[in-house]
């Protein structure tokens, strides 16, 4: 990790050069913050992450590869000495709140954050504090507040997969379950959202803000 004086050591993953050229460019022009490198790929991420000398990396969730921005949170963060990682993405629903958080990642910001905003939360990662950007603050209130119909991190998970389309034999085969068990889920999903079907539970839950579509 930084010492005090030392540069900030920052890693950009994000598949979208734009992007990348634009994060590059704001955090640059702070005087304590060092780009080490951007890369496309959450694959490479993980790569670099373990090589390189680096506080912080910035991390989308999505990417074109097989790997997601969450999966390569785990991976970085399960390392001893590990750099933090703050999402940096344009979803905010609770799937892919909640799958960032369990990962391991320190901080949750969207990308319309203000430069002002963004460097005042790789500071505060880099000081291995918790970064969320208000509303997302906000939303992990909430369902702290109301736990009895707040969705589980796995249930939340199943919706998203019926919102992509899959059926539960699919569903069942990507999350490792028994098809029982994700029937189990999807009834205890329809009763906390108050709905009877898969296509009023994907709309529902669409409406909250709890999955992506």
């Amino acid at each position: 990790m930084t010492t005090t004086g030392a540069p900030v050591r920052l890693l950009l993953a994000d598949d979208h050069p734009v992007v990348r050229a634009g994060l590059r460019a704001v955090l640059e022009t702070e005087p304590d913050f060092t780009v080490a490198a951007d890369v496309p790929t959450a694959e490479q991420a993980v790569d670099l992450a373990g090589q390189l000398e680096v506080d912080v990396v910035l991390m989308d969730l999505q990417f074109g590869g097989r790997m997601l921005g969450a999966q390569a949170t785990a991976q970085i963060t399960a390392r001893p000495g590990a750099p933090r990682v703050l999402v940096l993405t344009t979803y905010d629903s609770d799937a892919d709140i909640l799958a960032a958080i369990e990962a391991g990642a320190t901080g949750y910001l969207l990308k319309d954050a203000p430069p002002e905003e963004l460097a005042a939360a790789v500071r505060t990662a880099a000081a291995g504090k918790s970064a969320l950007a208000p509303t997302i603050a906000l939303r992990l209130m909430d369902r702290m507040r109301t736990p009895a119909t707040a969705l589980s991190r796995r249930e939340t998970e199943v919706l998203q997969l019926v919102a992509d389309g899959l059926s539960n034999a699919k569903i069942s085969k990507q999350l490792f379950l028994s098809q029982a068990t994700v029937k189990s889920h999807l009834v205890h999903i329809y009763a906390k959202l108050g709905v009877d079907s898969r296509t009023a539970a994907v709309a529902a839950a669409t409406a909250r803000g709890l999955i992506r579509r």
